[in-house]
Formats: C-alpha cells, structure tokens, sequence
C-alpha cells in the first residue's frame, strides 16, 4: 500500500487563544469525538488547545473543518501523517490549568512572547554555523533516541525541569544565538519567552517543530540524526530522508546501536527502553532481572 492510498491520518496540532469556559468546552469537545470515533489525546486550557489523534481520512478531514469553523481555531495548523490504522486505543479530552506543564513564576504568552520564528530551510542554514547554541527543548529519552547534530542534549524527566536546568547549565549562552526545537513546536512556545525573560538576547525557535522539518522537500530532514520520538503507539518516526540517516541509540541491555523503544513487560514498571530484537526475546521484555523476578518469580 503507497503512503497516498493509506486510509488513516495522524493529526498534530496546537493553538495558543483564549478559551472561555474551557471545562465546559472539554466536555463538549470529549463528546464531539466520542461521536466522530476518534481516537487520541487532547488537552484543553484555558490558554487553548494541544492534540494528537487518530482516524479515518474522512473522520480527520471533518475533525479539521469543523475545529477551523469555531472562529477561535480559524487558522490552526495541522500537521499530517497517513497512516495504516489509529495510532491510539481511547479518545482523552482532559482539561488542564497549562497545555504543557512548565509552571512558570511568570505569564508566558506566546501571543505576546517568544523566539523568532524559523522555516526548516532558515534552521538548516542556522545549523550548519559553529556560533550557535542548539537547545533541545524535549525530555532526555527523547533526545537518546534521535536529535539535530550538535544539539545539547537536555538533562531532564520532564519539561517542569527546563527553568531550573537551564538556569544551572545554559546562562553562559546569554549573548549567543540561541536556537530551540521540539516534536511540534509547542514547549518551544513557551521555553522561547522564559528564555527570553531570563535574560537571553537572540532566542530562535523552529517553526512546526521536528515533525515539520523532516517533510520539508529541500531540507529532507538533513542534519537530523536517529528517529523522533512520538507520543503515540508509534512511538519514533524516521527524519532525515537523505542518505545521512544514521542510527544512533543504543540496546538497553546489548548496547547493539538501534532505534526501537518498547514497554517494559512489569505493568507496575512499564519502562520504555531501546531494546534490539534478540534482547527483547532474551529478557521476555523486561527492562532488568529484577523486573523479570517480579512478575515470573523467577531470575534470569
């Protein structure tokens, strides 16, 4: 089956505006796509919306036109994957006080703040200096798995932790160009202006994010590196679709280079790790012995 003739999309996207009532809007919104049979994750606040979700081409293709209807989601983007079947199990629609985490002591409105947009050719160009600073404005694991060359790789769970590891690693940078990237742009929105509130003079940001670059028909994803990870059944996606596209993650257990990240098989664990195929078979896809003994009650 051709990418064109798949059935399936995958949709990303995100808007930053003003939602009144946005619990009631959670509840109605749960129930629109409970009837439209999506699948997915989305979270609404009142600063607006951030999804991912799964569905037929003619379910996707509603969802978009009748999101784009409502005055407040008239210009959101939506970035597309085709698919060959849903990339989730459930449909969420959960309300949150922030649409990414970052509890920030300060308002940080991407309307009103943040870094300077870049175009994937712009971010490919700006990679290729050897005066800038590439911040990778994801988790750790994210980072393992596949990154732009040079990039510094962040030393954070998650993304709460930014504020106090950039202030700790990053404030010698102050005065440099300082460019910043994530799967779909949106902890950009908001890692840009607390940069730029802590004191950072030339804050750039990639515009769409990994997913956006890595479609682009002039860069093809060049200087991308491993895959990218996704928060859906997915988990990594390929990037770079030149012939420098190179593996960079290593086997949990083997330290075999490899890109594949599976479950823990102890529910009460459920760690993801990067496990090649003969390890996955070897440890019955437990991340350690201990893990193992627990469930089988039995040691390696």
């Amino acid at each position: 089956m051709t990418e064109e003739s798949k059935d399936y999309r995958i949709l990303l996207y995100y808007k930053f505006v003003q939602i009144p009532d946005p619990e009631q809007f959670t509840a109605e919104h749960l129930q629109y796509c409970k009837d439209l049979g999506v699948k997915g994750r989305i979270l609404i606040a009142a600063e607006g919306i951030n999804g991912t979700l799964s569905g037929t081409v003619e379910q996707t293709e509603k969802y978009m036109n009748d999101l784009k209807a409502n005055p407040l989601f008239a210009d959101i983007v939506f970035k597309i994957d085709e698919a060959d079947g849903h990339a989730f199990k459930k449909i969420f629609v959960r309300y949150r006080k922030e649409l990414v985490t970052f509890r920030y002591e300060k308002p940080l409105d991407p309307n009103v703040i943040g870094g300077k947009r870049l175009s994937p050719k712009e971010w490919h160009d700006l990679l290729e200096r050897d005066d800038v600073v590439v911040i990778d404005g994801r988790n750790d694991y994210e980072y393992d798995i596949g990154h732009f060359r040079g990039a510094i790789r962040p030393e954070v769970k998650s993304f709460r932790e930014f504020p106090e590891w950039i202030r700790n690693n990053l404030s010698e940078y102050k005065d440099k160009k300082v460019l910043t990237y994530c799967t779909g742009g949106i902890r950009c929105e908001k890692l840009t202006g607390f940069l730029i509130h802590e004191g950072f003079q030339d804050v750039n940001q990639l515009e769409g994010g990994i997913v956006t670059y890595g479609k682009d028909p002039e860069v093809q994803g060049h200087l991308w590196d491993g895959k990218c990870y996704v928060f859906d059944e997915r988990i990594a996606v390929p990037i770079n679709r030149t012939d420098e596209d190179v593996v960079i993650a290593k086997c949990h257990h083997c330290g075999k280079t490899e890109d594949r990240y599976i479950n823990c098989a102890n529910p009460v664990c459920n760690k993801q790790h990067v496990c090649c195929t003969d390890c996955e078979e070897e440890h019955q896809s437990f991340c350690s012995d201990e893990c193992r003994e627990a469930v089988l009650g039995v040691k390696a």
